[in-house]
Order: structure tokens, then C-alpha cells, then sequence
């Protein structure tokens, strides 16, 4: 008897970490990502980086800047791999009407938070966000702090059964 496969149904690629640190993130909306199949093997392999990337509209569509997914030094040779290339993001019509309407009459910026698998395909969590002031990392910090700090009480007060 053969078993089935399992299918790898999710798993995180990146997080960006620092997306947290420097905004407010008031909504999260899950988006396609657009790429061709040497980046997908660079993907598996981990070879993503995007602290600096952000997502921008042109001409009514949405797209991926910043974000560096370096080639995999077996990439076909018939293919010229560019690391930084723009990509496309795929959403609904409504979503993406919803998201300029934020973008240009609130100043909201469109940030990548995660990329990961789903299913078979790649999707990027990307954050409706507010610029942090310099006082509001601070409070975050403190808050984050505070936070540790009534954990480690509650373990020595309460110690495991």
C-alpha cells in the first residue's frame, strides 16, 4: 500500500521583523506574489531579503519594491537573473481600489510583513501601515519590556506541575 504525500500546506519564508519596530499596522491583507521559477527555487532555499521593501500602485496595480531574492548559483543560464526586480502583486479589483483609496487620501505606506507558502503558491502578508514616531518605539519598547518582565514573575511564582 502506498501512502499518500503530504502536501507542505504553509510555512513562513521570512518575516519582516522591522516592519513592527518602524509602523502602526492597521490592517494586514494577503496578496499573490507574481514569479518567475528560478525565484521560486530561490525561495525554497531561503535566499530572501526584504527589510527595505515596500509595495507601490502604478497604474491601478500593485507592485513589490525592494525586495532582493538572490538567484541560486544553478539558475538556468538561458535566463538573466535580476535579484531586485519589481513584482507584480496579485489582489482582487475591490482590494486594490480600497488600498489606493488609504494610500492616497491618508498617507498610509503599503508594507511586506511575511511571505510564505500556501499550499503550493507564494503569499505576502502586506500591512496597511502609519509611520512610528521616535517616542512611540520608545513606548513600544518599554510595553515589550514589561511584558517579559511580568512573564519571568508569573514562571517564579508559578512553577511548572
Amino acid at each position: 500500500m502506498n501512502k499518500p504525500k503530504a502536501k507542505a500546506t504553509g510555512g513562513t519564508i521570512a518575516l519582516n521583523k522591522r516592519a513592527r519596530h518602524e509602523y502602526h499596522i492597521d490592517e494586514r491583507h494577503e496578496a499573490g506574489l507574481a514569479l518567475q521559477g528560478w525565484e521560486v527555487k530561490a525561495l525554497r532555499a531561503g535566499r530572501l531579503n526584504f527589510g527595505d521593501a515596500y509595495a507601490l500602485i502604478k497604474g491601478g496595480e500593485l507592485y513589490l519594491f525592494g525586495a532582493s531574492i538572490t538567484p541560486l548559483i544553478s539558475a538556468s543560464t538561458h535566463v538573466v537573473a535580476d535579484d531586485r526586480r519589481t513584482r507584480k502583486l496579485l489582489l482582487h479589483r475591490e482590494e486594490i481600489d480600497k488600498l489606493i483609496g488609504e494610500v492616497e487620501r491618508k498617507g498610509y505606506t503599503l508594507i511586506p510583513l511575511a511571505l510564505y507558502w500556501k499550499g503550493r503558491h507564494v503569499k505576502i502578508e502586506i500591512g496597511l501601515a502609519r509611520g512610528k514616531q521616535e517616542h512611540d518605539k520608545r513606548a513600544s519598547e518599554k510595553e515589550r519590556d514589561w511584558d517579559r518582565e511580568k512573564q519571568r514573575v508569573m514562571r517564579a511564582r508559578n512553577p511548572p506541575a
